[in-house]
């Protein structure tokens, strides 16, 4: 066991299980041919390296095409012995095409092939959104869905569900009409979009917050650099220097500091050492004020292509986007 692991926290689900404070991102994003693919298993030995560093955590999704390069890299670490599949936690998420309750079970079956595993231990419904095959609107309802989620948590195909990307309201939803309750909210939250509400609310009814995109305008996106706070931002390097760490490592505790699971992602060594060293110090409530004020509402994830949906969870902007996930 690495000291990086040892000194990583956990949280308590609202059933019982534990969650790791931290967990790997495994999305690559996007190039010019769409999703962007794992090239000669680089992510798999990715996902090799962060456990001997002492991840334990691990994030993806049925769309990022990743689960199967996770699961071979846990299957191998389990061979030589360094973990148990109890040690690792595995988050993965059900897709927009497949909300109907009888493919719930299905969809997930299918990453459970492909990542070799018997379970997952972490089931999220990605989007409230509903599609067809053909990306058309779906009339689905997420509750619908939700009765799925319920049906492989049941099954133990899924040691706990929760949703991703759901506003407030449908959360509330959720709460109110399902059975079994979610254990964990995963949600974009950085410096530019705090989230107040939605955290209170949901830290409130005992789910626990994930928050995907950490870094915010500290890092580039699509290529580009957006405006907000950057690496050398006065306000964070004077924090950094405090505490004799890295800009991108005081967003992080940031986030740790108000109870929220990041998911820092990267393939590079320097970085995913740094990302996960953030437990041998703590902000004032001075300095997560300071980094609050950065909180313009911006966020870099808004499928503005969905949003004549009916359940499309954010505000709607004048020009939508094209869709980056149609397979053309």
């Amino acid at each position: 066991m690495s000291a990086a692991f040892a000194s990583v926290p956990k949280y308590k689900l609202n059933n019982g299980r534990d969650i790791p404070a931290i967990a790997l991102g495994t999305f690559l994003g996007f190039d010019e041919h769409g999703m962007t693919k794992s090239q000669n298993k680089q992510l798999r030995n990715v996902i090799l390296e962060a456990i001997d560093i002492g991840y334990r955590h691990f994030d993806t999704a049925s769309v990022y095409e990743t689960e199967g390069e996770i699961g071979e890299a846990v299957r191998m670490k389990i061979k030589e012995g360094v973990v148990q599949r109890e040690d690792i936690f595995l988050t993965t998420k059900l897709w927009n095409t497949q909300h109907k309750r009888e493919q719930v079970m299905k969809a997930l079956q299918e990453t459970l092939q492909k990542m070799e595993l018997n379970y997952v231990d972490l089931y999220l419904m990605h989007w409230p959104i509903a599609l067809n095959d053909d990306y058309t609107h779906s009339d689905v309802d997420y509750m619908e869905t939700w009765r799925g989620m319920e049906d492989v948590q049941r099954l133990g195909l899924a040691k706990s569900i929760g949703v991703s990307n759901f506003n407030k309201e449908q959360l509330q939803r959720v709460l109110q009409e399902g059975s079994i309750k979610p254990v964990v909210i995963q949600i974009e939250i950085h410096p530019q979009i705090i989230q107040k509400e939605l955290v209170d609310y949901a830290q409130s009814q005992d789910i626990v917050v994930m928050g995907f995109s950490p870094f915010g305008s500290l890092v580039m996106r699509y290529g580009m650099q957006f405006p907000g706070p950057k690496l050398d931002n006065p306000v964070l390097m004077e924090i950094a220097n405090k505490y004799k760490k890295t800009t991108p490592q005081v967003v992080l505790r940031w986030l740790v500091d108000r109870n929220i699971i990041p998911i820092p992602k990267t393939t590079k060594h320097k970085r995913l050492e740094e990302n996960i060293n953030i437990f041998d110090f703590e902000l004032t409530s001075e300095e997560i004020a300071m980094i609050n004020r950065f909180d313009s509402k911006t966020r870099y994830t808004f499928p503005s292509f969905w949003q004549t949906h009916p359940h499309y969870p954010f505000e709607s902007i004048e020009n939508p986007i094209a869709d980056p996930f149609v397979k053309n």
